[in-house]
């Protein structure tokens, strides 16, 4: 005999009714601090749009086409949350958002303007000194409390992220038989798909920050770093062992979505390229393939085979985490270069030809079959790499 009653008796009922409790006292709590944030995000807006867009747009001090780069959609912007917030403030969360978010287009505008945005107000900062007297007195501005323009532009970039995390929460605690429950759960797709594009923007503006910065650390223009869908990935330093001769040297590699880039220092007393390095060959990683030789200790590093269709590679670390993360790099690399440029041909063009027993005669022979080719051909590249392996313990036995 059981002493705990069923889901269907009394404390079954208490459990339903503690949760819905939990539920809505986490609801209102999210809805409190979303009306509190927007009402503080409205002022704000209201900073930029009166006392810089409205005034300068009346001072004539920047012109129409400077003005819009800077500030682009931000009184559209206003304008909508505007909206927003006497909703929110009334308690109609799903009804705000619901009309809310066929206006993000917006936050899109803006956010494909914002880096933009920051050169445009830099240059006019640096060039034109009435601007640079009036933003100055602006924000000194008691309503400004010591923010800048810079920081109030970030704000619509920001508030998008913070949406998708407040809907979350007002969706996870909304119950499903709430008439608001389908608006707020459209309101976070909609707002994360705004979210996801800031976030793409992002890290493409990241990516092309880095290949600037790789492109200024090479001599001369003969190296072209900056690329359209060229990713940057990693760089460091890696040994490279010779076919025969001399020891392993050092040299810096760049390695990008595409390509696998090889420099070496420049010299420290040339006048201007001092703490630059001159580009010495770009591998193209689309034929490319990556083998560690060895390195399953970790106190002895290891080495990396690559192979591409007119080279040979044989990079050398002491350090085995290094080498593991060059490996990784590099294979993923690889792989997702690779995986784009597969090509699945028709059933056709696949299916083999058909010979008659009358042509067995022109069948081709065991020396010419294209895989016997290929079996040869990787025999013969890791015997020269045990010869390689071979010379190199023999120069630097460390």
């Amino acid at each position: 005999m059981s002493f705990y009653p069923g889901p269907s008796g009394p404390l079954g009922c208490t459990n339903i009714q503690e949760q819905r409790e939990r539920w809505e006292r986490k609801r209102s709590r999210t809805a409190r601090e979303l009306v509190q944030t927007e009402q503080r995000y409205c002022q704000q807006l209201e900073l930029v749009t009166t006392y810089f867009v409205e005034i300068l747009k009346a001072k004539g001090t920047l012109r129409q086409d400077i003005r819009e780069s800077i500030f682009s959609s931000i009184k559209a912007i206003h304008s909508v949350n505007q909206s927003l917030l006497v909703h929110l403030e009334n308690g109609y969360f799903g009804r705000g958002f619901d009309q809310f978010c066929p206006h993000l287009h917006h936050y899109i505008m803006y956010a494909d303007n914002i880096y933009n945005a920051s050169k445009v107000l830099g240059i006019q900062l640096k060039k034109n000194k009435a601007f640079r007297r009036f933003k100055k007195l602006q924000e000194a501005r008691p309503q400004f409390n010591n923010h800048k323009l810079e920081d109030l532009l970030q704000l619509p970039i920001q508030r998008i992220d913070q949406y998708k995390h407040f809907l979350q929460d007002l969706a996870a605690n909304t119950s499903t038989d709430n008439p608001e429950f389908q608006q707020i759960s459209r309101a976070v797709t909609a707002v994360s798909e705004v979210s996801q594009h800031i976030q793409n923007n992002t890290q493409r503006h990241e990516n092309h920050l880095q290949l600037c910065r790789v492109q200024k650390l090479l001599k001369g223009q003969k190296t072209k770093v900056l690329a359209a869908g060229r990713w940057f990935i990693r760089e460091g330093w890696l040994k490279m062992v010779p076919p025969k001769g001399a020891g392993a040297k050092p040299r810096m590699f760049f390695l990008f979505s595409d390509m696998l880039l090889q420099a070496k220092r420049c010299s420290p007393l040339h006048p201007t390229n001092g703490t630059k390095f001159a580009g010495q060959h770009a591998y193209p990683l689309q034929d490319c393939t990556v083998e560690k030789v060895f390195g399953h200790t970790r106190s002895q590093g290891g080495l990396l085979s690559l192979t591409f269709p007119k080279a040979k590679l044989l990079l050398l670390s002491s350090n085995q985490e290094d080498l593991n993360d060059w490996y990784q790099s590099l294979s993923s690399a690889v792989r997702k270069l690779q995986s784009k440029l597969v090509v699945h041909p028709r059933d056709d063009l696949c299916r083999k030809p058909l010979h008659s027993a009358g042509d067995s005669h022109n069948t081709p022979s065991s020396s010419s079959d294209p895989s016997r080719k290929r079996n040869m051909m990787c025999r013969s590249h890791h015997l020269q790499l045990c010869h390689l392996l071979m010379d190199f313990f023999r120069l630097d036995p460390g």
